[in-house]
């Protein structure tokens, strides 16, 4: 047996909220349509929050809902201390706070500090200032290379592909200097060399806390922060798709740093806030570099996408999961796990590819496999995974839908796809649109699945599939077989057995294609073969089977073929 504990300086850290949460991500355009524009907003989110608490979410994380052009649907942020529009008023924000607090949600936002959008008041003004300008400072902003500037000041390509340059028209009318983007065009990256930026991310932070917010996930941490002079990237970086001259830079960390020290002193001058920071940082198969962004001086938490992008082998995800937590284990930081969110095709469709245990198959979660997919097959596998990563120590993010087993739309038509990504890479990678279409809540299609108030409205912002409706929450509230009550009694379990329990892992032996650990009472047990798995006697006696992600499943010395079940003593 080998186990696995968590540092003693993390010995209070089962007192704070976070620690072994689990979250629930809103992606607001399309959870929740209250005035029947089709598009999602805060007012339909507080209306389903009850939903939420019964489903045994902890709290939620809204994707960004500040105001916003909406080119990358809100990851453009035009100004950073106010609502978008389209998702409501100031008030009505209050209002979902509140309504969070009487259910006891913590509510957190999303937020894109390496760039905003060109509509923000500070680019404009940048435009309009020309070169050489303080304004422009505040971004990066070079003259071009080759006669007339006419070429980019250098090679770095944008991860939504495409040069990483645009060119702007001056003030007079002629072609002028380059701006860079890691993303879209319509994303300017910010200097953080300016201390105005820095400042600026300090007033926002301490804006919504005062507001009630319980914490931030960072959008695309890893990309903040560049090269001094900004030379070319070597070839072999930009055909393996890294730049190390913009990625993981030591720069970045500076911020990092910054906002924890706010944080801290936040939490000093208010007593009984309880706030937290959580990192999108990618680093696949980089587990120092994830430890350089969770840590006590930077972000509390920090995903682990090496589990989220593991293909469907036992051998992977003991990887994964040992290396997240032995890395971050030094340090006393809890995992953060997750199997879906707004930039991963869905885990129903992912798993039941015909190839999900070949490594090829997940080498990208913007351009996948083109194998067959077996719904059917792929569902029986995201239970299972589920269970699977509620069991594991840390915290759990859920993005929404997956606890209705949402499939993810393969086959929405180019005319309707937004995703960026989808047009700068005209159309050769399908992007994010299929999982971002609305939830359905009721069968009918009538109001749109449940997503708008009533029908006669315009259309989602997505189209829904005709068939949204066997997935819809009220057809699935309490069936004993479906994806939602597995969700419920899962969680429902989980708090039960593991709340007091946030740390710990113990490997266990067990029969080829299983994982099987010990997490305080309970014996987790995967089966990711295709056929039936008898567990050790020994580990299995005395227990009794208290979730399995396989509806009969009783016997609790036999595993079947993609099946996870917990075992608990009595």
């Amino acid at each position: 047996m080998t186990a696995t504990r968590f540092a003693a300086g993390t010995a209070g850290a089962h007192r704070r909220w976070w620690a072994s949460a689990a979250m629930y991500q809103i992606y607001v355009r399309s959870f929740a349509d209250a005035n029947g524009d089709g598009i999602g907003d805060l007012a339909g989110i507080r209306s389903r929050l009850p939903y939420l608490r019964e489903l045994g979410a902890d709290g939620v994380w809204l994707t960004p809902c500040f105001p916003s052009p909406q080119h990358d649907h809100g990851y453009d942020v035009a100004d950073y201390f106010d609502i978008e529009p389209a998702y409501g008023t100031l008030e009505d924000f209050d209002a979902l706070i509140a309504e969070a607090r009487r259910l006891a949600l913590r509510v957190m936002l999303d937020v894109v500090p390496n760039h905003c959008s060109r509509d923000h008041a500070w680019f404009r003004a940048a435009l309009a200032a020309g070169p050489g300008s303080p304004e422009r400072a505040r971004f990066y902003f070079r003259d071009g290379r080759g006669p007339g500037g006419t070429a980019p000041p250098n090679n770095w390509v944008s991860a939504f592909r495409g040069p990483a340059w645009t060119r702007v028209t001056e003030p007079d009318g002629t072609a002028g200097q380059w701006y860079l983007h890691t993303f879209a065009p319509e994303q300017p990256d910010l200097s953080w060399d300016h201390p105005e930026v820095a400042d600026h991310f300090d007033r926002m932070l301490t804006f919504w806390f005062d507001r009630g917010v319980d914490g931030f996930r960072a959008d695309a941490v890893t990309a903040l922060g560049k090269a001094p002079g900004l030379p070319d990237a070597s070839e072999e970086d930009l055909l393996a798709n890294r730049n190390l001259l913009c990625q993981w830079r030591p720069e970045g960390h500076v911020a990092w740093r910054r906002w924890r020290r706010l944080v801290d002193a936040y939490e000093r001058d208010h007593p009984g806030r309880d706030l937290v920071l959580v990192a999108e940082a990618y680093t696949p198969l980089q587990p120092d570099l994830l430890r350089q962004y969770a840590n006590h001086d930077e972000f509390h938490q920090a995903f682990s996408f090496d589990l989220t992008l593991a293909p469907w082998r036992a051998a992977a995800w003991r990887r994964a999961i040992s290396e997240t937590v032995e890395t971050l284990e030094p340090d006393g930081v809890l995992p953060t796990w997750t199997l879906n969110n707004h930039d991963t095709q869905r885990s129903v469709t992912r798993y039941g590819r015909l190839d999900a245990e070949r490594y090829e198959s997940w080498h990208s979660n913007l351009v996948p496999s083109d194998a067959p997919i077996d719904l059917a097959l792929g569902t029986r596998r995201a239970r299972a995974a589920f269970l699977t990563i509620a069991g594991l120590p840390g915290n759990l993010y859920l993005y929404q839908g997956e606890e209705l087993g949402l499939p993810e739309v393969v086959d929405l038509p180019a005319a309707v796809r937004q995703d960026p990504v989808f047009h700068r890479s005209e159309g050769r990678v399908p992007g994010r649109d299929g999982c971002r279409v609305p939830m359905p809540w009721r069968s009918s299609p009538a109001d749109s699945f449940g997503f708008s108030p009533s029908p006669g409205g315009p259309p989602p912002w997505l189209p829904q599939p005709a068939d949204w409706g066997r997935y819809a929450a009220l057809a699935q509230a309490g069936d004993p077989t479906s994806m939602l009550e597995l969700y419920r009694h899962g969680l429902a379990t989980r708090r039960h057995w593991l709340h007091e329990h946030p740390s710990g892992l113990g490997w266990q032996p067990g029969p080829p294609d299983t994982l099987v650990f010990t997490r305080g009472p309970l014996l987790v047990a995967m089966n990711f073969g295709p056929v039936d798995a008898r567990l050790d006697p020994a580990l299995t006696a005395g227990r009794r089977i208290v979730v399995t992600s396989r509806y009969g499943h009783t016997d609790p010395a036999v595993l079947p073929a993609d099946t996870t079940a917990w075992l608990a003593p009595g």
